[in-house]
Order: structure tokens, then sequence, then C-alpha cells
């Protein structure tokens, strides 16, 4: 909680970014391209323990993970993906094991979303369904790119033979999240498959789903817009693109109220937070946008938007997200008010320094 305001992580990671996790060149290419933007987008202060390249691109345990999350930073909630990306990591680039970790150590703070590739068809129905029987996610993250051996097969959220029958049996088995990687292509593949487009027909399809694009901002504004102002379960994860404020925050204002400019209030109340830690370190993104963002007056002018409040923040920082999965947040908050990492935070006097807590650290 920062300033009062509750603060859920919307999406976060327990990467393995170690050469020896290289399933193939794209495995290179995702870690190097993490690597390169968390440094170019760090604030000063945060730039100064940022870890070299070797102490990056490492695997990062599932507790440093939590530690950089809920102790070194003002998240009281945070949500892990298990990740499929099998052509680019042997373990999927964050394994269902890390994930399994964050569920059973911390259920409390870690909400949890399975992940399968809907290229392998029958195959990603069972991994999903053994994946729900673990975890007990409430959402499934799916990425456009799969791979059959060497060959590249992209999909469609829009392909009833491909991407409905996962979304069948995620309803089926009770999910109410389908997250999908958007707007950042994953090396040097066509960049059709992160457009946007192909989840209107899908949320109109599926109503019952809430469709969450991951990285909405960084690419397909205009697109996003209209797709906030039209589709009631369709919802924006601000991971990477929160990662703007640390040095380019007028090109955050800009995404913001580019996705906002044709829903207003309804638009901002279905933008959720993300800062994708471990990639890129939360707290100085989460103090930005609460402390100092605005819109200016040329972005107010173009997009007939009113000045952001501390309410549309608070929405946006937490109770967006509770809303689209039905969380009791007041509850939650409740439960954890005198855990481990609330403790450790009071007897520190607050939050850790950036990096503290982790091997970084220990390394240093």
């Amino acid at each position: 909680m920062i300033d009062g305001i509750p603060v859920v992580d919307a999406v976060v990671h327990a990467y393995d970014f170690s050469p020896s996790n290289y399933a193939s060149d794209i495995g290179q290419w995702v870690a190097m391209v993490a690597y390169g933007g968390s440094a170019a987008s760090n604030t000063p202060a945060t730039a100064a323990a940022f870890p070299d390249q070797d102490g990056y691109l490492r695997d990062w345990s599932m507790e440093e993970t939590a530690n950089q999350v809920f102790l070194e930073s003002d998240n009281d909630l945070a949500v892990h993906h298990a990740l499929p990306l099998f052509h680019a990591f042997h373990d999927g680039g964050c394994s269902y094991e890390k994930t399994l970790e964050a569920k059973e150590r911390w259920p409390g703070r870690f909400i949890t979303y399975a992940g399968v590739d809907p290229i392998q068809g029958a195959a990603a129905l069972e991994m999903l369904e053994m994946q729900v029987e673990a975890l007990d996610p409430v959402g499934v993250k799916l990425y456009p790119d799969g791979w059959i051996g060497n060959e590249l097969r992209s999909w469609t959220m829009d392909d009833p033979e491909v991407a409905y029958p996962i979304f069948e049996r995620a309803q089926k088995l009770g999910l109410k999240v389908v997250a999908v990687h958007k707007a950042v292509p994953l090396g040097p593949v066509p960049m059709a498959p992160y457009r946007v487009d192909d989840i209107d027909r899908a949320a109109r399809d599926f109503p019952n789903l809430a469709f969450e694009i991951v990285h909405g901002g960084m690419g397909f504004l205009e697109e996003t817009a209209w797709q906030l102002a039209r589709f009631p379960n369709i919802y924006v994860n601000l991971e990477i693109t929160s990662s703007l404020l640390g040095r380019r925050s007028p090109a955050f204002a800009q995404a913001l109220a580019t996705m906002m400019q044709f829903g207003g209030p309804i638009a901002a109340e279905r933008i959720m937070w993300g800062t994708g830690s471990m990639g890129f370190h939360p707290q100085q993104y989460i103090e930005k946008f609460v402390r100092d963002f605005e819109f200016s007056d040329e972005i107010l002018a173009w997009s007939g938007l009113e000045q952001i409040t501390v309410d549309t923040k608070r929405k946006i920082l937490a109770e967006n997200y509770a809303k689209m999965i039905g969380l009791d947040l007041e509850q939650r908050l409740s439960e954890i008010a005198d855990d481990e990492f609330s403790r450790r935070r009071e007897a520190n006097g607050g939050i850790f320094a950036a990096y503290s807590t982790t091997a970084v650290a220990a390394n240093a």
C-alpha cells in the first residue's frame, strides 16, 4: 500500500534467464531485450542498484521474486503467470513449478495463472486441466506464437479451431480470465499475431470470460481504445507500458490517455497495473505513478479527458483487477496485514532498498 492506496501487480515472473535454459535463439533474444529494456527504463535511484548482465541473466528464485515484490515495493498482492514459451526456454521461461511454489508458500499474497500453448491442441487442454487442479488459478496466459518442432505456427484469438477450444475448456474449469501477450513481438517473427483486433470476436463469442491484453499501450493504441469503449469484458494490463514512467513519462501519458479517449471513465475501469517484476523493479514505477504522474495540459486538450484523480489511480492500481476476478480486496488485505512480509517491512521501518533482498545484493 502506498499513501493509503492498495497495489495489485497484475503480472510478475520469476524468470529463468540463464543461458542454459535457452531452448533456441529466441530465448536469448527475449532475455537480452528484457535486460536492455529494464536497464534503459530505470530511474536514477534504481539504476545504481541494478545488476550487471550476469547478475540479471540467471535463474531468479520464487523467493527472490516474492521479496522484490512484497519487501522492496508497496505491492500488496501479485499475479504470478506460468509461461508456455517452450520454444524459447526449456522451462517455458517461468515454470509451472515456480507458480505452484508461489501458491503453496504465499497463498494470501499470490494469485496464479496457468500457461499453455494452444498450438499443442489436445496436449494443451490436458496441461490446462492439470494446472488448474494444482494451481487453482483464476486465469490462463497465452502467447500468439507457437512452435511445432522448428516450425513457427502463429494463431489468432478468433480462430475457432485453435483458440476456442481453450476458451471453452477454461470456462468449463471455472477460469475467469484469458490473458494474451500482445503488442511486443517475441523476436524476429511476424507482427500480425501481436495485433489486438482478433480479440474482438473472442470477446463477443465468450461474454462470460474477461480478455486481458497484456502489454496494452505498447502498440495499437487506437484499436485498444475502441475495444475498451465497445467491449465490457476486455481489459488492459500495463506490464512493460508502466516502465515508460521510468524515463519517458510523457510516452506513458500519451499511451494511457489514448486508450481512455473514447471510453473515458468506462475505459479507466478496465485498465490494470502491472510491472513484470522481476524483469522490471516495481517500486520506482509505483512511486512515480502515485506521486508524480498527471496529464499535461496538451494531452487534456486533445483527448478531452479530465485530469487523472487519486480515485482513478486507485482503480488502476488495485480495484479494477479485484473487480475483474471478483476478489474481496478489503478482506484479502486484512488477511495479510500481519504476515511475514508485513512483519519484516515493519521491522525494517518501511520497504527495503531495491535488490537488497535478492541474490544481487549477496553477490555485490
